[in-house]
């Protein structure tokens, strides 16, 4: 079965990031995503921006429209993306769910700045018989899905102690990376402030965290987005070390040292679990096929995102 999939908001994630890329190389956007897997058929996008829905049109050669109502009436779209700005996403889900033929939502990161905006959300989509999905895009890396099986499997085992480098907000980009060691490591268990840090505009702060999960801690620490930008994962297993820096992904294991028996080090030969970061909403948009076709997923779901949430709330308002 082929989707009709339509992008509501035609910004940087819906359609900017990657308009003169190969998509060989690099899937950056849900326009592009949706029109090159064979499982979906890209019907339309929206947008207010008049400039932006002729750019739309002249990329893609598909209609675009100034409104949700109008545009899911006329394409018949049954999986839409919200891309508009964090405020909007609850009014467009609302729009959204009138129709009968939308089996799935995926909406950006977060739901809402709002904690019981976003929980009226997933379960006006749960009344509504729609999936709804949070684009924690990490979740769908290959790699990030191997590194969770073999934790599952004791492959890499705990306890776990990590360090986390995130920059331009904890809400805004820290949260993809609690959202991943959520994924890794279990649930929330408590957290602490080492550093209220500063607030990031009107919704955001960059404080420094300890934070307790099931299997293990992690320090989180706000680097400076205006001197560049920067996120970074190491993780300490009892048996090796993973790295996670932009798009690689690296585990070495824990080896006897060749100079001292009563030593155990990390074998200096790296073993690197491929990720494919650069076309990674393609594996998005192919995530959302093979939930829809009653396969296993690590997607995030609505419900898992507003887990994600309400740990930021509850650390925002302890900031």
């Amino acid at each position: 079965m082929t989707y009709r999939a339509l992008v509501v908001g035609l910004g940087q994630i819906g359609m900017g990031y990657d308009l003169d890329a190969d998509p060989k190389i690099r899937i950056a956007t849900l326009a592009r995503a949706f029109s090159e897997h064979s499982k979906f058929d890209l019907v339309g996008g929206v947008d207010l921006d008049h400039a932006r829905r002729e750019l739309f049109q002249d990329r893609y050669a598909r209609p675009s429209f100034s409104n949700v109502e109008t545009a899911i009436a006329e394409t018949r779209a049954n999986v839409i993306a919200i891309a508009v700005p964090t405020e909007a996403h609850c009014r467009v889900l609302h729009q959204a769910v009138q129709f009968g033929t939308l089996k799935a939502i995926l909406c950006e990161k977060p739901l809402s700045y709002a904690f019981a905006e976003a929980m009226a959300m997933v379960s006006l989509a749960e009344q509504s018989g729609v999936v709804l999905f949070t684009n924690y895009m990490r979740r769908c890396d290959h790699a990030v899905i191997e590194v969770r099986r073999r934790i599952v499997c004791e492959k890499i085992s705990g306890p776990f102690k990590g360090i986390c480098w995130y920059s331009k907000g904890l809400i805004h980009n820290g949260s993809h990376f609690l959202n991943l060691f959520q994924y890794w490591l279990g649930e929330v268990r408590r957290f602490q402030i080492i550093n209220q840090g500063r607030l990031w505009g009107e919704h955001d702060c960059e404080p420094d965290i300890k934070i307790e999960f099931e299997l293990g801690e992690v320090c989180f620490f706000a680097a400076r987005e205006e001197n560049f930008s920067h996120h970074s994962v190491e993780l300490i297993a009892s048996n090796g070390r993973l790295c996670y820096e932009r798009d690689s992904m690296e585990w070495q294991s824990s080896v006897p040292d060749r100079n001292n028996s009563d030593h155990t080090v990390l074998d200096p030969n790296a073993e690197v679990i491929e990720s494919n970061l650069p076309r990674i909403q393609w594996h998005v948009v192919d995530q959302i096929a093979r939930y829809l076709s009653g396969e296993d997923t690590s997607i995030c779901t609505g419900s898992q995102g507003l887990s994600t949430l309400q740990v930021l709330t509850d650390i925002k308002n302890k900031v």
